[in-house]
């Protein structure tokens, strides 16, 4: 089988599935843009890696280029199971897989950029979504909302696109890396963090883009912060140019000493352990990972009502869920949880147990091998 990302950071989520797939009896095969992290990857979980330059933006020429290379590397493979992710892997995979005639293509959707995207752009990023649906012999999604406007859009048909299990890519590990941390840990987190021990802590992991609703959280923080002289802001990830931030608002974050700024950061358990509640009121989501790990470390989240931000906070129970670009609705939710300890420690709780009851990664490797049984089986390729 190959699996196919536009470029090598994008497999870190895929590593649980390859190395169960590996584990299982199938010859894994990767198609990825080129570098050390390809080579690294695949060496690691055993995977065959196969260094194919694939630009992520639109460039016609460059794409042709590329579906040149893939198709070449699929006719030397001649796979049983072609698994495309990300927008333009996904695109040119399938066009692939389905030029040769591979049995079973699939295409698994993990974002859907025209929700947020007008005019032109969003017309293609439309079309290109329902060509690769089309092509594909089954669609998978992360998130049952996404599945929903995938069908409602008219992009796939409902028979053809699966949700495996409760949704997200690999659930999280809850019972290793995610764990609640303990006293000490979050405090020695909080000092290296430059937060007060004592202090209350806000906290959002991510890229800092418009689109993650950045705007709304520094809005409801200028409001936060002038209550609560003991609040804090931990903001975990880096500035990017693409869909960027007004300039006014990353320097308020910059000049102001109860924002912590770390940029990129890939120990986020210990970030984790120093908040007290998680903000993330995306415009769009796929099914977004931070939210899960917080709530596998206990911590309640307020993220908003967007595509795939629903299916990963029940309402009132492991978090709040808020109007989309609701700066107000955002600060009202994020002032009950700090203000109210017993409600934080409650919402968390069952939010780690929603975690370890649906999201366990064991069972999302066995659900997603067997669609792949299932739809072999249906072509007569088992």
């Amino acid at each position: 089988m190959v699996h196919l990302t536009t470029v090598p950071i994008s497999l870190a989520y895929l590593a649980g599935h390859i190395t169960a797939q590996v584990k299982a009896g199938y010859r894994v095969h990767v198609i990825s843009s080129p570098g050390p992290d390809l080579e690294r990857f695949c060496s690691e979980l055993g995977a065959v890696a196969h260094p194919v330059e694939v630009p992520r933006q639109i460039h016609i020429s460059r794409d042709l280029r590329a579906l040149s290379d893939i198709l070449g590397e699929l006719h030397r493979i001649a796979p049983d199971v072609v698994h495309a992710h990300t927008p333009k892997a996904g695109l040119l995979g399938v066009i692939a897989a389905w030029l040769l005639r591979v049995p079973l293509r699939i295409y698994h959707c993990h974002g859907l950029r025209f929700e947020t995207a007008t005019s032109l752009t969003r017309r293609i990023l439309r079309e290109t979504e329902r060509t690769a649906c089309g092509l594909a012999t089954l669609v998978l999604t992360v998130s049952e909302s996404m599945r929903r406007l995938m069908v409602t859009e008219g992009l796939c048909p409902e028979a053809k696109v699966r949700v495996p299990l409760q949704g997200s890519i690999g659930g999280v590990d809850a019972e290793g890396r995610f764990r609640p941390a303990e006293p000490a840990v979050r405090e020695a987190a909080r000092r290296a963090c430059g937060i007060p021990v004592e202090a209350r802590v806000l906290g959002f992991v991510g890229r800092l883009v418009r689109d993650k609703g950045i705007v709304e959280i520094f809005q409801a923080w200028r409001a936060l912060r002038a209550r609560m002289p003991d609040l804090h802001w931990l903001v975990v990830g880096p500035f990017e140019d693409g869909d960027p931030i007004p300039p006014d608002i990353v320097a308020g974050m910059c000049e102001d000493e109860r924002v912590h700024l770390t940029g990129l950061e890939w120990n986020t358990p210990r970030m984790f352990g120093a908040m007290d509640v998680l903000a993330l009121p995306s415009y769009r989501e796929g099914f977004p990972v931070v939210l899960l790990e917080a709530a596998a470390m206990e911590l309640p989240v307020v993220a908003s009502r967007a595509t795939g931000c629903a299916d990963a906070v029940v309402d009132g129970a492991t978090g709040a869920l808020v109007g989309v670009g609701d700066a107000v609705e955002l600060e009202q939710a994020l002032a009950r949880y700090l203000e109210d300890a017993a409600l934080r420690r409650a919402h968390g709780q069952a939010a780690r147990r929603r975690v370890l009851a649906d999201f366990r990664p064991e069972h999302m490797h066995l659900a997603v091998q067997r669609l792949y049984e299932a739809a072999l089986r249906g072509h007569g390729a088992a």
